[in-house]
């Protein structure tokens, strides 16, 4: 219980101001700020993920034994009624998780030229899985984070992409620990227009062998703005001890929209404020944390 408890305390101290995002920096990744990474496989194109090192992070850590989780993230669709670019500079809800506390990573969908990052669905699926299999255990090995500690997060496109991606094969899925989805989740929904999301019951019958690939490791659900459905799907999936499912108070939070802060109630911005939501989420997190600890690495 000891990083559910540390994470809950540094939340309630932010209690009355949004919480900022690292700020964008050029050049090496950095502690307490965002860098941008292209890979060696795509130099010269403008595919690239971010990441946030941890505040206490050192080039020495692996002479201190440290080791830290590993926050990574799918962000949603390029949606500008909500205020998502779906770029991976727009992320946000990794980081009011993460808190400065683990590694931050934002995975990008590669765009089917392979040239730069989809702001609209996949892209390639397969690039955009292999982007993950490759650089999740390379961020791992070059940053020191632990490989039993990888939980992966999305918000909206990327709450659908936890599970369409994430769980697509069985050897990206063994990357995750476990999988929250904020806003939508894979399966529950009809995409039309996608000849991976529709027709619905098709859908459904392969998100179910998706699932499967979870074997019990946890799975988190929060709700502000999107598929009430996802309720009774995954009920008819999943036993109940394995997932969690939560809706969040957007009014309470945020009062009339649009406002000063967000646009619109489908956002990943709601973790940045201090709440009783967001509580239950580092908790959940920590928990998890906690749990793994108990794990052989």
């Amino acid at each position: 219980m000891r990083f559910a408890l540390l994470l809950v305390t540094l939340a309630t101290s932010l209690h009355g101001a949004d919480l900022a995002l690292p700020p964008l920096a050029e050049g090496a990744p950095q502690p307490g700020k965002r860098a941008t990474v292209v890979t060696a496989e795509y130099a010269g194109t403008k595919v690239h993920h971010l990441i946030a090192l941890p505040d206490d992070w050192s080039p020495d850590w692996k002479a201190r034994g440290k080791h830290w989780p590993v926050i990574a993230e799918y962000t949603g669709n390029y949606y500008p009624g909500s205020g998502s670019t779906g770029q991976a500079e727009g992320a946000a809800l990794g980081y009011g998780l993460s808190r400065g506390k683990a590694i931050w990573v934002i995975l990008p969908y590669v765009a089917k030229d392979h040239h730069k990052n989809e702001i609209t669905w996949w892209g390639d699926i397969d690039a955009t899985i292999g982007y993950a299999k490759t650089n999740i255990p390379r961020i791992c090995a070059e940053f020191g984070g632990d490989a039993n500690k990888v939980l992966l997060c999305g918000f909206s496109r990327g709450a659908i992409g936890v599970g369409f991606l994430g769980l697509h094969d069985d050897e990206v899925a063994r990357l995750w620990c476990g999988l929250w989805a904020h806003d939508h989740f894979d399966g529950v929904t009809e995409w039309k227009g996608t000849d991976w999301g529709s027709p619905l019951a098709r859908y459904r019958e392969e998100a179910a062998v998706r699932l499967k690939r979870l074997q019990g490791r946890p799975l988190l659900i929060t709700q502000g703005s999107g598929a009430p459905a996802v309720r009774p799907f995954l009920s008819a999936q999943l036993s109940a001890p394995s997932w969690t499912y939560a809706d969040v108070d957007m009014k309470a939070l945020y009062g009339n929209f649009p406002n000063e802060s967000v646009k619109h109630p489908h956002t990943d911005r709601w973790l940045l404020r201090e709440s009783a939501d967001g509580r239950m989420v580092q908790h959940w997190w920590g928990q998890l944390i906690d749990d793994s600890n108990k794990k052989p690495r």
